[in-house]
């Protein structure tokens, strides 16, 4: 099964530029594709794969730093090719 992830990380604190930049290279590093806007990242790939990266990779962002939001959206298809079509 293929899903689709849209995150917005968002550190509630002063430093938070390295943070966000340190989960994206995380990301980027996976293999996994990855979209990248200014409001948020997205990854696509299977369910087992996606998930595991995201525990892992959520749980050191937030070991290192005071405060944080992650917030997360998952769709249940791989929607990295979509194109409006109007």
């Amino acid at each position: 099964m293929h899903i689709s992830v849209e995150l917005t990380f968002s550190p509630l604190q002063d430093d938070f530029e390295e943070h966000i930049i340190n989960f994206i290279k995380k990301l980027r590093a996976s293999g996994l594709t990855i979209l990248e806007n200014p409001l948020s990242t997205q990854v696509f790939g299977d369910y087992e794969i996606v998930m595991t990266l995201l525990h892992t990779e959520i749980k050191t962002a937030f070991e290192l730093m005071d405060k944080g939001l992650m917030y997360m959206k998952i769709v249940k298809s791989d929607r990295s090719e979509y194109e409006p079509h109007f």
